[in-house]
């Protein structure tokens, strides 16, 4: 088992922004951690266990020296950032220009050379981490935008790892790439990977139009052909779930008593419709409660017949833009609901919390119809996590055809997220649906899941990964240690 008191003996190294965990303060009043929610280490979790690898991160809070440490068998290796660094290259760089740039300008992205210098930085300290971490000819994998500087920079410190990047997110066309002033250190810091992993195949297509076009390196289909003699291959690598782990926290006794609970306190409505998001303009939310809202003000769905759930979990909360979008949905929720609830039966539920995996697959039993209508979305896991809970084959999933998802998901009702009045009739026909058409919508929904999960997807990208040819060159180490 490798040691975090020992640099320099990892096989396998994963690099993301945030640690695996949170810190969090126990009953008895003492410091702790517990695993973090989300999509990125629910697939990473188990290839870390079965590879006994480490994993390089921030631990989530400024200015915190914390040592590398073991928690729950995983072997982490803290990052230190310092406030002005997360307010920069978080909040900034990452969130405030590669978020909106890479989601279709949603929003308007920023260009500040500042948040720019502090990519730059940070980026470069991630990097040192993990030369110092990896063994000798070990791999290294890079998750998501906010590294994208990283695979170069460990490239040069360490030609002997096998590198390998994941874009979590989508990857722009060149008309909006270009728009940003560093979008050649961008693609160069990106190439010093070997295999270099989207969601979708566009958008692999995408990087390697803009690699040729912006860095003039020559290129032929998936692949990159550098001067250094190295062959770096762009291919989509479409991200799952943990299939199997979902279907049997929704067959538990618990979680089926709670889907009956949370029916019961909703008023037992004839259908239970349901949205989970981060609170991110790039989610659609305000649209997609306007559509219900207008549906049930026009007499299509009555309060008694259908209401809707929706989980918005807080994220970036510093960030105005994040701040903006929360106000704009707490007007629209309490208009809708002041308008057309009734005592003890609002239109809307609308939880503006964050729930362990328990409560969702609960949420998510509890559904008869999940809308999942995202503006742009590189995957977008809640709409697997909804398909593999429902193992009773019942159930309706209304997408966006914006969300990566819906290349796997074809029978789902896939919708315009821009247009209110084909969400409408989506929502409709969902609804309405005959029982039959629901099952066999949900069955082939349901195969996919399943035959595609989160280990198929970590194995395919780590399979095509150690079939790279890397050149051999002597390790060159960073000063600095863990």
């Amino acid at each position: 088992m490798w040691d975090v008191t020992t640099p320099g003996t990892a096989e396998l190294v994963i690099v993301a922004n945030r640690l695996p965990v949170d810190r969090e303060t126990r009953p008895d009043g003492s410091d702790g951690w517990r695993r973090s929610p989300g999509g990125l280490v629910t697939a990473l979790e188990p290839v870390m266990r079965e590879h006994d690898g480490a994993w390089i991160g921030w631990p989530g809070v400024p200015d915190d020296s914390v040592k590398p440490f073991v928690e729950d068998g995983l072997q982490l290796v803290p990052v230190h950032l310092t406030a002005c660094e997360v307010e920069e290259f978080y909040e900034g760089f990452a969130n405030g220009t590669l978020w909106p740039l890479y989601h279709d300008v949603v929003a308007k992205p920023e260009f500040h050379r500042e948040w720019w210098d502090s990519y730059v930085t940070v980026n470069r300290r991630f990097a040192e981490k993990a030369a110092d971490v990896a063994a000798e000819g070990a791999t290294v994998w890079v998750q998501d935008y906010q590294l994208q500087l990283v695979p170069q920079m460990l490239r040069e410190l360490r030609p002997d790892l096998r590198i390998g990047f994941y874009l979590h997110i989508p990857f722009p066309p060149a008309e909006l790439f270009s728009q940003l002033p560093w979008r050649r250190q961008i693609l160069e810091g990106l190439l010093g990977a070997d295999l270099i992993g989207f969601q979708l195949s566009g958008a692999a297509q995408n990087f390697i139009r803009l690699v040729r076009q912006r860095v003039g390196h020559k290129t032929h289909r998936d692949l990159v052909y550098l001067p250094d003699d190295r062959t770096v291959k762009a291919a989509a690598f479409p991200i799952s779930i943990d299939a199997a782990g979902f279907e049997e926290l929704a067959r538990s006794e618990g979680v089926e008593r709670r889907a009956a609970e949370i029916r019961e306190a909703l008023g037992s409505p004839r259908k239970v419709f349901l949205g989970v998001d981060r609170l991110d303009y790039t989610k659609g939310i305000y649209a997609r409660l306007r559509a219900f809202g207008e549906l049930v003000r026009d007499g299509h769905f009555t309060v008694e017949d259908a209401v809707f759930v929706q989980v918005a979990t807080p994220s970036r909360e510093r960030v105005e833009q994040y701040r903006i979008l929360r106000d704009e949905i707490d007007r629209l929720v309490g208009h809708i609901n002041g308008d057309l609830g009734k005592i003890g039966r609002p239109v809307i539920s609308y939880l503006h919390s964050s729930y362990p995996r328990e409560e969702m697959a609960a949420l998510y039993r509890a559904a008869d119809i999940m809308v999942v209508t995202p503006f742009r979305d590189g995957m977008n896991l809640v709409a697997k996590e909804y398909v593999a809970c429902r193992y009773d084959g019942d159930g309706a999933l209304v997408l966006s055809e914006f969300a990566g998802a819906a290349d796997e998901l074809r029978q789902a009702w896939l919708v315009n997220p821009y247009d209110i009045n084909g969400m409408k009739a989506a929502l409709l026909e969902a609804h309405g649906a005959d029982p039959r058409e629901r099952a066999r919508r949900m069955r082939a929904m349901r195969k996919t899941v399943k035959s595609h999960d989160v280990s198929a997807w970590a194995s395919s990208f780590l399979a095509e990964l150690s079939a790279a040819r890397v050149p051999h060159h002597k390790t060159v180490r960073p000063v600095e240690h863990v």
